[in-house]
């Protein structure tokens, strides 16, 4: 795991240059540690502390969650930076009162909820998966359910029938979520929050999930291509983390509290 040797280095083209940087943050596993029930996840005062300090100095900075984005901004209690939610299906401007959905979601904001309502939830709720509606995503959960790989079942049977009726699967830790037949992810999210940016030449993205590995990809991409002269994936470990959240990470830190380490050395 990276130590001070480690994150200084690596976030000092940032931190020397902040008014040209962003700094980019999923929430859940980076911001906040996991809990049993999402609604009942909080963020460290210290660490909110931190990202308002960040926000204060830096060109860009965001979080981009799983979550609708107005719960994001809820949960992190900072109206002055961006949010981007559902994965990229939304954006949050700062201080706005309501996201703005994705051009591309047009038609298809409900789709996922239709089809669990005819597919029916009785046997999903007996089973033990929590049904949370993010309106255009559909998020089966089974973290703590009394028979977790029962209720797992139950949750990927959901998911293989919503599949053949065209929908969208992307798993995560202990949730499957039913999505639109329409393309997005973080990556995307987050190219277009620099698209819209164009005074950023450095960014840092810092995630703990697979889902974050699609930022991960758009900003070595960028950095390929010229856009950015200096880029950070930081991956925030933990027993649940996908393996190849390690190997695609510039510096790995073993969960939110060592988290705050890099938070620190950006402030």
């Amino acid at each position: 795991m990276a130590g001070a040797a480690e994150i200084l280095p690596a976030v000092a083209p940032l931190a020397e240059e902040p008014r040209n940087a962003a700094v980019l943050l999923d929430l859940d596993g980076t911001l906040a540690p996991i809990v049993e029930r999402p609604d009942e996840a909080a963020v460290p005062a210290r660490t909110r502390e931190l990202v308002a300090e960040i926000a204060s100095r830096y060109g860009l900075v965001a979080v981009v969650s799983g979550r609708q984005s107005l719960e994001a901004r809820r949960l992190l209690g900072l109206e002055q930076i961006a949010y981007v939610g559902n994965h990229g299906y939304e954006l949050l401007h700062p201080g706005a009162e309501a996201p703005v959905p994705a051009p591309a979601l047009a038609g298809h904001e409900r789709d996922a909820a239709r089809f669990l309502a005819a597919y029916g939830t009785d046997h999903l709720r007996a089973a033990g998966v929590r049904i949370e509606d993010k309106t255009a995503i559909v998020a089966l959960h089974w973290r703590g359910a009394p028979e977790e790989a029962a209720a797992e079942t139950a949750a990927e049977l959901a998911g293989a029938e919503a599949e053949a009726k065209g929908l969208t699967l992307h798993a995560g830790r202990k949730v499957l979520e039913l999505r639109p037949p329409v393309r997005t992810d973080k990556g995307r999210g987050v190219e277009g929050l620099l698209s819209g940016a164009a005074f950023v030449t450095a960014a840092l993205y810092a995630g703990d999930d697979r889902t974050d590995l699609d930022a991960f990809a758009v900003l070595r991409r960028l950095a390929a291509d010229g856009r950015l002269r200096h880029a950070v994936c930081v991956g925030i470990a933990s027993p649940e983390g996908p393996p190849e959240l390690a190997l695609s990470a510039d510096l790995a830190v073993d969960g939110p509290g060592a988290f705050v380490s890099v938070l620190e050395a950006l402030a």
